[in-house]
């Protein structure tokens, strides 16, 4: 997964999924108190979600394959004086860090995939989720007008994340992206997802 035309867009003023602040999906779980342990922000971009999380007490680590996306959200990260690290990985090889996480947040990468890539990226995903940790999806929805680029319908979301590979969905509820592109957001799914045993044998 190269990370060459991510980067590109971020060389010309923000991206149009980069809006200066932390998605309102982000915000309310974490007041919530839905985040738990040491945290995985998957597909980071510039932080704000993952300084976020990190503002309120966790220990973060934001990944991306956009090393000038990394830049700014480690500069964002010394200009407020929060603690958060920031690091380039591929989501395919999320293995290769080394490190577990009780929660990841994948907010805008999901929805990035083909149905081909999906099942790769989900195995990835499990290599550094700690069993019982839960992950958190954000994507693009295939319900309703003015939707963003690649939707995702629920159906494609609740099968990516198969029981029989350790996977329970406890809940995919409608909710929204915001963009630079869309005045009250785009139609989003916001998933729950816990890791579980897998049917078949030991967690991976």
């Amino acid at each position: 997964m190269t990370g060459r035309p991510w980067d590109a867009s971020y060389h010309e003023g923000p991206a149009p999924w980069d809006v200066g602040r932390p998605q309102p999906a982000v915000v309310r779980v974490a007041s919530e108190g839905g985040f738990a342990g040491a945290v995985l922000d998957a597909g980071c971009g510039t932080g704000e979600n993952a300084l976020h999380v990190a503002s309120v007490g966790f220990q973060v680590l934001g990944v991306d394959v956009a090393e000038t996306a990394l830049a700014i959200a480690r500069e964002k990260a010394h200009d407020r004086r929060i603690e958060v690290e920031f690091a380039l990985a591929d989501a395919f090889q999320l293995d290769r860090m080394g490190r577990r996480f009780d929660t990841v947040l994948d907010c805008g990468l999901f929805h990035t995939f083909d149905a081909a890539e999906r099942p790769r990226y989900v195995a990835s995903v499990a290599s550094v989720t700690e069993p019982g940790g839960t992950v958190y999806v954000l994507c693009f929805s295939d319900a309703g007008p003015d939707t963003g680029p690649h939707p995702v319908s629920r159906e494609e979301l609740r099968a990516a994340f198969d029981p029989g590979d350790g996977w329970k969905v406890a809940a995919i509820e409608p909710d929204r992206i915001e963009t630079r592109f869309h005045d009250n957001g785009a139609p989003a799914w916001f998933a729950t997802i816990e890791r579980i045993q897998p049917t078949g044998g030991s967690a991976r």
